[in-house]
């Protein structure tokens, strides 16, 4: 996760990882609900369906993706 970034996006990185840039601060949660968002929009699912499951306080992030279109 990349927070303040000046061009936000999601790309998928060559370790088959994402890397998530949101124009968001990292203060008061900004960033993560930014990147709950940003993830959300990518792969088409509500908002809800995005959990971040550890690294709330950091850069690094696991999320949890779930959907019944499946």
């Amino acid at each position: 996760m990349v927070p303040r970034a000046k061009r936000p996006g999601v790309e998928r990185m060559p370790d088959g990882s994402w890397r998530v840039a949101v124009s968001a601060p990292a203060e008061d949660g900004k960033a993560n609900a930014a990147v709950i968002e940003a993830l959300a929009r990518e792969f088409d699912v509500p908002k809800g369906a995005v959990k971040i499951v550890r690294g709330l306080t950091g850069r690094l992030k696991e999320v949890e993706i779930t959907s019944s279109r499946c």
